[in-house]
């Protein structure tokens, strides 16, 4: 997933034995490997449309900055299940849904990993723990006004100053373990999950306006990486230092894919800073990774549609007229898809793996390279932008899966479609910690909401 060997799929390390490789290597130097077998990736292209034909009419600003020697957005990463033409008139992979893994599948022993790939759970994560957090869609997570607070464990004692319950004494999910936040037409849920101790995701959603007046809104979702230490403070500093930096950088006039390259890079600095502990902190936790975490997120306008991530959180796209293919926006930087994008395994193969799931990309002060992906959008007909963790996606991958959760008026009813969408993470088994984002296109005037 580097970007200094392009002509080797972008990657650093052997795909065979993770030998560190040099620039313009033709074979790996330890175990021989030839990298010329590696296929080359299509070029990426900074707009697509999302019809399948030539992009629209350009966008009122100038086109999103070519890459040099400062921090200026990347080629656009382009999504492989994307069906249509880039804006070369070339044609697009598409890749297959990905079956589930047989039941009865032996599990691959696992390699040590490369130094750039890092797994996304603790050692010593527990099967479940006490408490469940509520259910979203039936909880009731506090009164309204002088209303008394009811117990999501029992719903029938009192909860008392203390947070924990006049009856049944249960204590009562913490801030972080149930968030919901409607800002205007986006809306945006996250939920601890049905077996995690601790919400590690965090959110920020908000809209803006452009200089010539028309709306923009955005969407920021970030998974902490639960292997590392301090993964909750790590998500909400990136997703709070991306928000900022979309709402500083949009009303100037700055390219939303220039703008969403900065606010990945504002991310990464902000989670980098957690790393500068005391002395005495590191004494006490010595092995302990940096603090780390996921991003992906999204801005919408009148026009134009783009994303940009680091890590395996996704956006998809969601027409709202279903006969309309839906589509994954964004490609995961993770084990599986470095094998895949390598030619080294079909997509069942490696997504069958165990090591699957290991994510390649991060923001953190150990991270390898910082690599944001951005990507552009002119979709030809109105519908919503899914943004979520794999808390969700895990239960619905295929982009046709993500459109079959997606309730048929996401677009007037964000908040209740993210509900029902972290309702059938839930459903589904909740093993993970749940956040998602509902972004509707193209970004109504100001002043409408959901419905």
């Amino acid at each position: 997933m580097m970007s200094q060997m392009p002509q080797q799929a972008s990657l650093s390390r052997c795909p065979s034995c993770a030998e560190p490789l040099e620039s313009g290597d033709r074979f790996c130097g330890a175990c021989g490997y030839d990298l010329s077998a590696v296929p080359q990736r299509p070029d990426d292209q900074p707009t697509l449309a999302m019809n399948g034909s030539a992009p629209a009419a350009a966008a009122p600003w100038p086109g999103a900055a070519e890459p040099d020697s400062s921090d200026t957005p990347a080629p656009v990463h382009v999504p492989a299940d994307l069906a249509g033409t880039d804006s070369g008139g070339g044609p697009l992979h598409v890749a297959p849904p990905v079956p589930p893994p047989p039941a009865a599948a032996p599990a691959t022993p696992a390699a040590p990993p490369a130094a750039d790939v890092r797994f996304d759970h603790p050692a010593t994560e527990p099967d479940e723990y006490p408490l469940q957090a509520p259910d979203p869609r039936v909880a009731e997570l506090g009164g309204l006004g002088d209303e008394p607070t009811l117990c999501v464990a029992c719903r029938a004692g009192r909860v008392d100053g203390d947070g924990y319950c006049e009856n049944c004494g249960h204590a009562q999910p913490r801030e972080r373990d149930h968030m919901e936040q409607e800002c205007g037409p986006v809306a945006a849920v996250s939920d601890r999950g049905l077996r995690h101790h601790r919400n590690e995701d965090a959110f920020a959603v908000a809209r803006a306006a452009l200089p010539d007046g028309t709306p923009a809104v955005l969407a920021v979702v970030c998974d902490g990486v639960s292997s590392a230490t301090r993964p909750d403070e790590a998500s909400l500093a990136a997703s709070q230092a991306a928000s900022e930096s979309l709402l500083a950088a949009l009303p100037r006039g700055t390219h939303p894919q220039t703008a969403m390259h900065e606010a990945i890079v504002a991310a990464s600095h902000a989670v980098n800073s957690l790393a500068d502990e005391p002395e005495t902190a590191r004494e006490h936790a010595p092995h302990q990774n940096a603090p780390a975490c996921t991003i992906v997120g999204a801005v919408v306008t009148a026009g134009l549609l783009v994303v940009g991530w680091v890590g395996d959180s996704r956006a998809y796209w969601v027409p709202l007229d279903r006969s309309a293919p839906a589509a994954r926006l964004t490609e995961d930087d993770s084990w599986a898809a470095q094998m895949v994008a390598a030619g080294l395994m079909s997509e069942a193969e490696a997504y069958a793996d165990e090591r699957a799931h290991a994510i390649t990309g991060w923001l953190g002060a150990d991270a390898y390279e910082l690599e944001p992906h951005t990507a552009s959008f002119k979709p030809d007909r109105p519908g919503v932008v899914i943004v979520c963790t794999d808390g969700l996606w895990n239960y619905a991958e295929a982009a046709e899966e993500m459109a079959d959760a997606v309730p048929q008026d996401a677009a007037v009813r964000p908040l209740h479609s993210a509900r029902v969408l972290v309702g059938h993470a839930l459903d589904g088994g909740g093993h993970d910690n749940v956040t998602v984002a509902v972004v509707p296109f193209p970004a109504p005037p100001q002043g409408a909401g959901s419905a």
